[in-house]
Order: structure tokens, then sequence, then C-alpha cells
């Protein structure tokens, strides 16, 4: 028993990581990269300065609705164009992501 311990607790560890790197690839799935990037600003502003400016706000459900209908004036002149092909729970799953961001 004591010998499958350190296997079990790096395969919890692993999956622990699997939300994240799942997102990413959903991120890059729906074509979120073509503006965006995890760490800098590309056309739009990068995820995590996202999480920054709504850290500890409850803003998931809106960020969900950015990400499907776009928006303008939040991030400067450039306007996020909608996205109908994100599903609300992909645009609720992504949003939950960027904020969780650190």
């Amino acid at each position: 028993m004591h010998r499958l311990l350190p296997p079990a607790a790096v395969l919890l560890l692993g999956l622990a990581c699997l939300p994240a790197r799942a997102d990413l690839a959903l991120a890059k799935a729906r074509n979120c990269m073509a503006c965006h990037n995890v760490e800098r600003k590309i056309v739009g502003p990068s995820f995590k300065a996202i999480a920054q400016k709504y850290a500890g706000q409850n803003v998931d459900d809106r960020l969900a609705q950015k990400i499907v209908k776009g928006g303008s004036g939040v991030w400067g002149p450039v306007p996020m164009p909608a996205n109908s092909q994100v599903s609300d729970a992909d645009a609720k799953a992504l949003a939950a992501w960027i904020t969780e961001l650190k």
C-alpha cells in the first residue's frame, strides 16, 4: 500500500493541472489566441491583465457574455468582435479560467 502512495500523489497532482491545460486548448480551439495571449498584449489584452483588472470581483458571467457578444471601450479603441461559435458553456469555462490566472 505504501508503494502506491507516491505514484498516486503524482497522478493527483498531474490531474490538478488538467483544467488549465484544457482551457488553454479551448482558447486555442475557439481562436481566442489570434488576438490574445496569456502573458502579453497582442491585439487584445493578455489574459493575465484581464485577471488582474478584475481580481476579487465576480465577473465570470459578464466576461462570458463579452466572449460571445463582443464589446468595446474597456481596453482601448479596438473592439472585441462577437464570437458566436463559442457556446455559453465554453464562454463560462474560458471566463473562469481567465479570472483564475495569476
